[in-house]
């Protein structure tokens, strides 16, 4: 079994709640609130182990909700390390309108992180040894400079791990121009990254590619949504289009998207085409979930075997 460690800078309790239509300036009824652990790494931690792998969340997190956060993904019984931190862990809300089945997110900005609080990270992960896969995943909170997933990718380096980043903007850009294993744009934030205003579909590899062959990344895997997604490398590239389904939430799917990929490629050392098919599975089967729920083992298995033949 390699060793998974995930990493998380500003994650978040997430609150749930089904309203019967929404309308501006009225008491609303709604439905108790499902609290869950949230944020980029913790997702991709919990989702491989919900799809029977192992992983370790490293996450920030402070004060009551911060508390709460780790109380709720100690319930999980995934691994994990909490570094501490003085502001408070935010919160992100969801609103499901059943009336309509749209969903409404609302995501915080993040706490302040010191510089002290932020290397805590870094210095934890130059001390693992054996390490295979390093996944950073989500935004950056305030107080936390866009070149830490940059940082990591050197540290990924000397260990001779390989850096799994999925997040966008500027700290995209820094990690990719440091060179990591595997990316998770969509189109909007390749087209970014090789200075485009956007990509036609036919443009995609080639466009990928441009930034494989300058050592940027090894791997991309371009996110289409609904449409599925695309992996290339420098010798082969596949596409897989996601199945029509009842979508709930998409709330975690990209997390399990990536869960999924991990599992293929550490837990089963399958082919690449394969590795994309269960990636898309599992992030298909997030989306039938409600709220954060996360990908089904089950479901990802059944869809999985649809996609690969």
């Amino acid at each position: 079994m390699r060793k998974i460690i995930t990493i998380t800078l500003n994650p978040a309790l997430d609150k749930s709640i089904v309203i019967h239509g929404l309308v501006p300036e009225k008491k609303l009824r709604c439905s108790d609130a499902v609290l869950e652990p949230g944020g980029g790494g913790i997702n991709v931690t919990r989702a491989i182990h919900k799809l029977g792998g192992h992983s370790r969340a490293m996450y920030l997190a402070g004060g009551y909700t911060g508390e709460k956060l780790t109380e709720l993904v100690k319930a999980e019984n995934i691994q994990y390390k909490v570094f501490p931190i003085k502001e408070d862990t935010r919160e992100n809300f969801i609103a499901v309108d059943a009336n309509t089945n749209l969903q409404y997110r609302f995501g915080m900005e993040g706490p302040k992180v010191s510089e002290e609080e932020w290397l805590a990270i870094l210095d934890a992960v130059q001390k693992i040894e054996d390490l295979e896969f390093i996944v950073a995943s989500g935004s950056l909170p305030p107080g936390v400079p866009v070149d830490f997933f940059g940082r990591l990718a050197m540290i990924a380096k000397e260990k001779h791990a390989k850096l799994v980043i999925d997040t966008s903007g500027e700290p995209l850009k820094q990690a990719v121009a440091e060179g990591i294993f595997l990316c998770k744009p969509n189109l909007g934030e390749l087209s970014n990254l090789v200075g485009k205003e956007r990509l036609k579909h036919e443009e995609i590899v080639a466009a990928a590619r441009t930034i494989i062959e300058k050592g940027g990344c090894e791997i991309i895997v371009v996110s289409m949504g609904a449409d599925g997604a695309m992996l290339i490398s420098a010798t082969e590239h596949f596409e897989v289009k996601a199945p029509e389904v009842e979508v709930h939430s998409t709330v975690g799917a990209g997390d399990s998207m990536v869960a999924g990929m991990l599992m293929g490629m550490a837990h089963h050392e399958w082919g690449m085409r394969d590795v994309l098919c269960y990636g898309v599975a599992a992030g298909t089967s997030a989306t039938m979930g409600h709220g954060t729920e996360l990908c089904n083992l089950e479901t990802t298995k059944r869809i999985f075997e649809q996609l690969r033949h």
